[in-house]
């Protein structure tokens, strides 16, 4: 046999096993995933058994998906003490969690890679056997229609496609306070400041919410957000807790936060946002403006909020509150509004058994000085921007408004 049959006869063997290894890894990872797959349906089908034909599917929402999460009959797998994967809205029943073995738990196991499983949120009574006289009776109607509105959307707009986030994430902006057993979700410049005052005074922390400086209320790492707890301890409170959300007109808390962080001196916003959007979106910017970042235009503002490829991400005071809280997963006991704060917050206190004394408090955190963001603020912003910009501005936080009932503004 001569060196080029030898060549040919090595190539060929070579190729012919290197097949064969194709073919016996593509039928492992089959069997694999058929495993795991099997596993997976076997237990979603324990927890949640197939709807009964000719049920209807719910409509997807085409801007957002948000399955919902049944707080009593579901945990989620995928928190900080998992080394798989999780998919947050992944599910199962708490039962079903404990019969897991420690190995199951710490191994990349299938279970770990659950997807989401859609299930409305109930909607429960509110516990109102600490409200004390009659006063609070339009409150509570009040109340009511809000959880109702909310539910029904909810319920409506759901979508099944799944969303990949860890549970830890849902509940990063949750505050904790186990004296009264109460969950915040932080919603930046809707009364967040002084919702985080009156948490610590509920906590024993401070005596008034008067005494509580700026600094104490960011910076001062006296409250516990949720996700610092295990997953036993988040899914514990989540069932347990009253849980409760304060929300507020969307572009008005939109430039809300424009004034509070690019119209007065800011050593973070103004160096890390400032500057990156004066670069990007103001033509012919002087070298003082690209050094400091200081001066930015609501335009430009609103420029970089809508574009796809921003040159820096975006901030919990003007990202959508459906990003922040997930109301269509977490089922918040009490939605309260910027609109009517001192009424829905002061009702709230009495839900969770407050003392009488504790009030919430009516100033300004920062700038006292300023004219308060109202409505009339708002339309003479607006007026900076284009038609298009307006409706687009509007777009962005299309799924806030619809959630919460807002009117929409006229663009």
């Amino acid at each position: 046999m001569n060196p080029r049959q030898i060549f040919v006869s090595v190539l060929m063997f070579g190729v012919a096993g290197l097949l064969l290894f194709m073919y016996l890894q593509a039928w492992i990872e089959e069997q694999h995933t058929e495993s795991g797959e099997k596993m997976r349906q076997q237990i979603i089908n324990q927890v949640f058994p197939l709807p009964t034909p000719g049920m209807p599917r719910r409509a997807a929402w085409s801007r957002s998906d948000s399955p919902g999460l049944n707080k009593h009959k579901m945990a989620v797998l995928g928190g900080r003490h998992w080394r798989g994967k999780a998919d947050p809205f992944g599910v199962v029943a708490a039962s079903l969690v404990s019969q897991l073995s420690e190995q199951q738990k710490i191994s990349e196991s299938p279970l770990s890679q659950f997807g989401g499983v859609y299930l409305p949120p109930a909607l429960h009574p509110l516990n109102k056997t600490l409200v004390k006289g009659g006063k609070w009776k339009d409150m509570d109607i009040t109340q009511e229609k809000r959880r109702s509105f909310l539910h029904d959307f909810c319920k409506k707009y759901n979508s099944r496609k799944k969303l990949r986030t860890h549970l830890v994430h849902l509940v990063s902006r949750i505050y904790v306070e186990d004296r009264h057993k109460v969950l915040y979700c932080e919603v930046p410049k809707a009364g967040c400041s002084n919702w985080k005052r009156v948490l610590m005074v509920l906590n024993g922390l401070a005596a008034s919410a008067h005494n509580i400086s700026h600094d104490d209320v960011h910076y001062g790492k006296h409250l516990r957000k949720l996700d610092s707890y295990d997953l036993k301890g988040i899914y514990t409170r989540l069932n347990t807790y009253t849980k409760t959300i304060f929300v507020r007109d969307p572009i008005e808390r939109l430039v809300s936060a424009f004034r509070d962080k690019f119209e007065h001196p800011n050593s973070y916003y103004h160096p890390v946002f400032g500057k990156a959007i004066i670069k990007k979106y103001r033509h012919n910017a002087n070298e003082e403006a690209l050094k400091t970042g200081s001066g930015v235009k609501f335009k430009e503002f609103v420029q970089y909020l809508l574009d796809s490829h921003r040159p820096v991400g975006m901030d919990i005071h003007w990202e959508q509150v459906s990003k922040l809280c997930y109301p269509c997963l977490i089922n918040y006991d009490f939605i309260g509004k910027f609109e009517t704060l001192e009424e829905d917050a002061n009702y709230f206190l009495q839900l969770v058994g407050a003392p009488a004394e504790l009030k919430f408090p009516k100033f300004k955190d920062r700038h006292s000085s300023d004219e308060r963001t109202s409505a009339e603020v708002v339309r003479q912003y607006l007026k900076e921007l284009s038609k298009e910009e307006r409706q687009l501005t509007y777009d962005f936080y299309y799924l806030d408004y619809l959630m919460f009932n807002y009117t929409s503004p006229i663009v």
